[in-house]
């Protein structure tokens, strides 16, 4: 996604949870480096460390990476494989599609098994949730390929899920932008919860999904922002908290689960992935010329409540296949379309602050009125019944800006790491990450996970290498390692080459950096320009023609880089041992 710092992964999406060693009723806390727990801590692991299930599966996993590596010539022993893992970015379809692109090569060069780790923001966790949902992905990268041409879930069947989603207390937009991203765009209804994994063999590399928090993203510490989930565990990256992924939206009080409720499922995880437009400033591609200009708290308020009716007509419509049904939408787009760019600057003109406050609130109103008038008007059957339904649910969670819901386990916890806008709250809001940093790059950084190599392919929108900087200032602020990212790289972001190596010294990882659309397969900046607005993350669903093109661009720009990349993990691999020997 990209915002005014310039990443936004965008939409809707997916979710999180986690480990620890459960012992009768009481979860026993691993490895606290905190010293000892009360028993009301005991539910929350409060550690730098990993937890003890991840752990074991990495210990698992690195025997099927020491093979690979021994196949690509790559000679290590079992206590010396380099930890590599791929971190990928935000950037709508563009980049859930890039992403399967990409592995698809790895695992053609008989790479992919050579990954310790996965990490997704965005659009990146789409394909993720869509790729993790076969246990043998890895080995059956065809197949997920061939997924992506098949047809769609059908709306009746979204609306199914939404009829049930929609009797639970945390009923929000983001389950919303998750039943029709998967539907309509990763073409699947994955009901499983991510905590089921844990019982699956290292066959894949480890997922960890990432999202943001989002009172602390925007009034918070850095530390309280970053949020990853992966199987075992859900938590904050930079306070060292996490609970059970079983657990994340139960209900906890000073550290002690009060009340268990169920674990999301991946629908609704995708759509807190992946919801970008849950941050109200997202509204850049959807401001009229008669608001060009600053735009302020009211106009930002009509301005988002039209972007996400307009998102939710566009995913509707990949959902469906009756020729009619598709023409009302069309004319329901071009309604609202039409009352937004009516040119009404001269009525504001005369307007008081407050005067000016009703005017936009009454907008807004009106526009998810001319909604439900519109849903009203049309014919009896199947698709108008879907439509009912979503409008007597959906339009009142527009109009509240409902986005992320769900139970805070660190509400009144007490501990001196937690801050104010985490501890005095029942609930948070977890949302895009891609907001903050359009890359997976803070899950991997530091001794946790201990990374030698990241690979990383980039299909963020804005200014390329912006995602390298962000990350290079937030380990600094956090005081972690990263290899050295000169400012002067951004000369080159209009027209990047297709690789670039930025080399780790000692504890910092080296980090490979791919953009998607570069040097070999644009001839100039502007093809660069029209490419990235051709795909832009905040138009979908992409035709199969579409889908096909960035599928072989990806799968190229990884043929093409090859041996970097190979070159790379024998680099990776002696620097482990010498790390190792020290």
């Amino acid at each position: 996604m990209q915002t005014r710092r310039g990443n936004t992964g965008f939409y809707l999406g997916l979710g999180f949870y986690f480990c620890l060693v459960i012992s009768g009723v009481a979860l026993q806390a691993v490895d606290n480096m905190e010293g000892n727990m009360t028993a009301s801590e005991e539910t929350i692991r409060h550690s730098s460390a990993l937890c003890a299930g991840e752990q074991q599966y990495i210990d698992r996993r690195k025997e099927i990476v020491l093979q690979a590596l021994n196949n690509l010539q790559i000679n290590c022993n079992a206590d010396l494989v380099p930890h590599i893992a791929l971190v990928a970015s935000g950037g709508g379809q563009r980049a859930a599609v890039s992403l399967i692109g990409f592995l698809y090569q790895l695992e053609k060069e008989a790479m992919l098994d050579t990954l310790l780790y996965i990490g997704g923001v965005s659009g990146s966790t789409w394909s993720m949730a869509f790729l993790y949902n076969d246990p043998q992905w890895s080995s059956n990268m065809d197949e997920a390929v061939s997924k992506l041409s098949g047809p769609g879930v059908e709306l009746e069947h979204a609306v199914a899920w939404l009829t049930e989603k929609s009797k639970e207390e945390d009923f929000s937009l983001t389950d919303i932008w998750g039943v029709l991203t998967s539907a309509g765009i990763m073409k699947q209804m994955d009901k499983r919860r991510l905590s089921e994994e844990v019982s699956r063999n290292a066959t894949n590399p480890y997922p960890v999904y990432c999202a943001l928090e989002k009172h602390c993203y925007s009034h918070g510490p850095l530390q309280g922002k970053w949020f990853e989930v992966s199987p075992h565990e859900a938590g904050f990256t930079e306070l060292n908290l996490f609970v059970e992924t079983s657990l994340l939206g139960s209900k906890f009080h000073n550290g002690e689960l009060m009340e268990k409720k169920p674990e999301m499922d991946m629908i609704s995880l995708q759509g807190v992935l992946g919801c970008a437009l849950a941050h109200e400033e997202v509204i850049g591609d959807v401001i009229p010329p008669w608001l060009n200009g600053p735009t302020d708290d009211v106009t930002k308020e009509y301005l988002r409540v039209y972007n996400v009716l307009r998102n939710l007509i566009t995913l509707t419509s990949s959902t469906i296949q009756d020729p009619t049904a598709l023409s009302e939408l069309d004319k329901l787009q071009k309604i609202l379309h039409d009352k937004v760019h009516h040119n009404e600057s001269v009525l504001l003109e005369s307007l008081s602050p407050e005067e000016r406050k009703n005017l936009f609130q009454q907008w807004s109103v009106g526009l998810v009125r001319t909604v439900e008038i519109w849903g009203q008007g049309l014919e009896d059957g199947a698709f108008k019944t879907s439509v009912s339904f979503i409008t007597k649910q959906v339009l009142p969670l527009i109009l509240r800006w409902e986005w992320g819901t769900t139970s805070n386990f660190l509400y009144q916890f007490q501990n001196d790491s937690v801050p104010d806008c985490l501890q005095t709250k029942e609930e948070f809001h977890l949302i895009d990450a891609g907001l903050l940093i359009n890359m997976a790059y803070p899950s991997f950084l530091g001794e946790k996970r201990d990374i030698d190599l990241i690979i990383a392919p980039e299909s963020s929108a804005g200014i390329m290498f912006e995602t390298l900087i962000l990350a290079r200032d937030y380990a600094a602020e956090v005081n972690k390692p990263f290899p050295q990212i000169d400012n002067k790289i951004l000369e080159e972001s209009d027209w990047p080459k297709n690789c670039y190596v930025f080399e780790g010294k000692e504890k910092e990882p080296t980090i490979i950096y791919m953009p998607l659309f570069n040097q070999q397969n644009c001839k100039d900046a502007e093809e660069v320009k029209a490419k990235m607005k051709e795909f832009s993350t905040f138009t979908l669903p992409f035709s199969q023609e579409k889908i096909n093109f960035l599928l072989e661009t990806a799968k190229t720009n990884m043929k093409n880089n090859r041996e970097i990349v190979l070159r790379e993990m024998r680099k990776a691999a002696l620097r482990r041992m010498r790390k190792m020997s020290v």
